[in-house]
């Protein structure tokens, strides 16, 4: 690879950080051509700017090669004198989707190991390549405009900030940039296995080529997707300004300026609530959100998502389903169903969990200011063992609970992914 392409390659880390660099990063490692090219170009620049860079492999266990490929990764970090992590996956059962389940278990592997080292940020080696696979994968299960607007460059989930800086580079670039290095890596086999989507995928991009159809035409709708994206995100935010109220976890929604919206951008914004509500990083899709909006336009009760609907004729209430955080127990201080962070006035060793009906029957008579029996039984309450001590949403004892917002306040959340 020529210095000119070396120097693009250091640009494109550069400016993804350029912003908002952290003092430590964390980096996912396979031991491929695309996640060796990112490890050396960060390796270089977190040198240079005083960042700490940790990478980090998650053998999946599922091929015999894995283990060998992740010493490998942890010797080449040695050489390069960084402190690499192995994370170990043992949860397949073998049943579903194996793809899903360990990319799921990645993540979660991931997110753990940083939390724990104080790493809020990882770097991904996805490239052009990955993206305009994922455009058509996801094109052939008939998704909409999120989900043709393929992965983002940035993107926070559960306290961690994910960043693909290579997200607009070639593949091949990539295994260049590592043959001027003479740094050598390892081809996945799965790579050829077409009983994967991806690889599939890979192959009809390769035959629609001729047409002109190729990943940077790809590219370019994509951006396109995103930009239509864009403006419906304004438009469900300026709509939820109109027809939404915020009340502590919950929200109330007027009816007659709801259904002023359009379908789409009222889909959009019945989704995010759902989401919002639920901490959750996805939403409920097709036709359970359907027959959620169903409920909505003739004010019924509903339950979707961990969400319930209380219906009713002018305004309805959208609050969080108490079987939903039934067993969810935490302690003072810490996040309490990933939005809430509850304290006591007193030091005792005391227990959050939600109200439920054993901690109405402790409150006792209730101000008309309260919000509904169903609300609060779902909020976060202070026990001392089986004894309510506070239950904060209804203003009974000397505990508080503060909404955290981990996505940011409701209305701003509709403009960020």
């Amino acid at each position: 690879m020529s210095e000119t392409g070396q120097t693009m390659l250091r640009h494109q880390i550069a400016s993804a950080f350029a912003y908002d660099k952290p003092e430590k990063l964390g980096v996912a490692v396979s031991g491929g051509g695309d996640s060796m090219a990112l490890l050396r170009l960060l390796a270089d620049w977190a040198a240079s700017e005083r960042v700490t860079l940790y990478p980090v492999t998650v053998d999946h266990g599922l091929r015999p090669e894995a283990a060998a490929e992740a010493r490998f990764v942890a010797e080449t970090c040695e050489a390069l004198r960084l402190k690499h992590t192995t994370l170990t996956w043992t949860g397949w059962s073998g049943q579903g989707n194996v793809q899903d389940a360990a990319r799921r278990a990645r993540y979660g592997l991931m997110t753990e190991w940083a939390k724990a080292r104080g790493i809020d940020t990882i770097a991904l080696a996805h490239t052009a390549d990955d993206q305009a696979e994922t455009f058509f994968m996801r094109l052939a299960r008939a998704s909409g405009i999120d989900g043709l607007t393929g992965m983002q460059r940035r993107r926070t989930a559960d306290g961690v900030t994910w960043v693909r800086p290579l997200l607009m580079q070639e593949r091949e670039e990539l295994r260049d940039y590592l043959r001027s290095l003479k740094q050598v890596w390892i081809d996945d086999p799965s790579n050829e296995d077409e009983t994967y989507d991806r690889v599939k995928a890979r192959k009809a991009m390769a035959a629609l080529e001729p047409l002109g159809l190729d990943m940077h035409v790809v590219g370019r709708v994509m951006d396109h997707l995103a930009q239509v994206r864009s403006a419906l995100d304004f438009a469900t935010h300026d709509h939820a300004l109109d027809c939404i109220t915020v009340e502590g976890g919950d929200l109330i929604l007027d009816r007659r300026a709801f259904w002023e919206g359009s379908p789409e951008v009222n889909r959009r914004l019945v989704a995010h609530a759902l989401r919002w509500i639920a901490s959750a990083d996805y939403g409920p899709r097709g036709v359970k959100l359907q027959e959620f909006l169903s409920a909505i336009s003739r004010g019924r009760d509903a339950t979707l998502h961990g969400v319930r609907l209380l219906g009713g004729d002018k305004t309805l209430r959208l609050t969080r389903e108490h079987s939903a955080v039934a067993q969810v127990v935490g302690t003072v201080d810490q996040v309490w169903d990933g939005r809430w962070c509850v304290q006591a006035a007193e030091n005792k060793q005391l227990i959050v969990r939600a109200l439920g009906d054993d901690g109405l029957a402790q409150l006792g008579e209730r101000s008309d200011r309260c919000p509904p029996r169903e609300s609060l039984k779902s909020s976060p309450a202070l026990f001392d063992g089986d004894i309510l001590v506070s239950a904060p949403v209804a203003n009974h004892g000397e505990g508080r609970a503060e909404l955290i917002f981990p996505t940011g306040h409701f209305y701003t959340s509709l403009l960020s992914h």
